[in-house]
């Protein structure tokens, strides 16, 4: 059986930023975030949240005023980023990073201030 990806949906991705965001949110918090946005349904925020709650990024607890339950992240946003990316680099570049840069780089896709701070952190790691 293949390993449970990292890698969210874009729409879990859009959630769970709000929620790290704000460290914690109700469903109602998120939906009328997102409706500032776009048209959602509520219930397609729900859902979605019960399944990021599935897959071990969000936990619950009843909120102390009323029904509604209170989503908080199971771990910080640069874990979560961090192992996508990771994900991301195994299965496309065959986990090395290198080709990635480069494509980055040939294709614009790094700013000459980003560029820079590339290069000065691997000239502190070396």
């Amino acid at each position: 059986m293949r390993p449970r990806s990292t890698t969210l949906t874009q729409h879990e991705l859009e959630i769970m930023k709000i929620v790290w965001q704000s460290g914690k949110a109700t469903v109602r918090d998120v939906y009328e975030a997102l409706l500032e946005r776009r048209k959602i349904a509520y219930t397609t925020v729900m859902t979605t949240m019960k399944t990021l709650e599935d897959k071990g990024h969000l936990t619950h607890r009843a909120h102390a005023e009323d029904r509604a339950y209170v989503y908080e992240p199971t771990r910080p946003k640069k874990q979560v980023i961090g192992a996508m990316v990771q994900e991301f680099v195994n299965r496309v570049f065959d986990g090395s990073a290198e080709p990635l840069m480069v494509h980055l780089v040939k294709d614009r896709h790094l700013s000459k201030k980003g560029f820079a701070e590339i290069t000065r952190m691997i000239r502190e790691s070396e």
